[in-house]
């Protein structure tokens, strides 16, 4: 009898995951930050790879990570290598579009502590109180991959991170 009732508590955890996750299989954040000063500061703070420890929620968080530039910094093609947690992060973000002073887009190719190819898309703004930098953030997941997103509540760490790397890139240019 307990065995059974442990059983179908089993399947019924594991399909009311698996609905969870088909929710977390395509995830969108979108994250804004408001900072003071010129739409080149901001826009070069994010364009030049070479700036990006200065405003990294990564490297604030594993200070010990290492990163390279590869290719030619600010232009499309380059790319930001990192190697931290003692080896459990690895992976590159690349530029693959720039619309100068408006637009940025990255890709991302995490190969651990799992496989994702994350998008970041920057968009730039002249607002009356600065420029608005809106960080639109996708990653796909399959079905699997999604359920332990969703076990482990990885949105919202992926939404704090998010939010923290906006937070520093702002701290970053107003703090020059």
């Amino acid at each position: 009898m307990i065995i059974t009732i442990l059983a179908i508590a089993l399947v019924a955890f594991i399909t009311f995951g698996l609905y969870k996750a088909s929710g977390l299989k395509n995830i969108q954040i979108i994250k804004t930050v408001t900072i003071k000063g010129s739409n080149q500061e901001v826009f070069d703070m994010v364009k030049y790879l070479k700036n990006f420890p200065k405003w990294s929620p990564f490297l604030a968080e594993d200070p010990g990570q290492k990163y390279e530039v590869k290719g030619q910094d600010g232009a499309v093609g380059a790319q930001y290598h990192w190697d931290g947690n003692k080896g459990k992060d690895l992976g590159f973000q690349e530029i693959v579009k720039i619309q100068e002073g408006k637009f940025i887009g990255m890709q991302c190719d995490i190969q651990k502590p799992f496989v994702a190819k994350p998008t970041f898309d920057y968009y730039f703004t002249e607002t009356a109180n600065g420029i608005e930098v809106k960080q639109d953030f996708k990653v796909e997941s399959a079905l699997p991959d999604a359920f332990f997103m969703w076990l482990f509540g990885a949105r919202a760490g992926m939404e704090k991170m998010n939010q923290t790397g906006l937070d520093l890139l702002k701290k970053a240019v107003e703090n020059k």
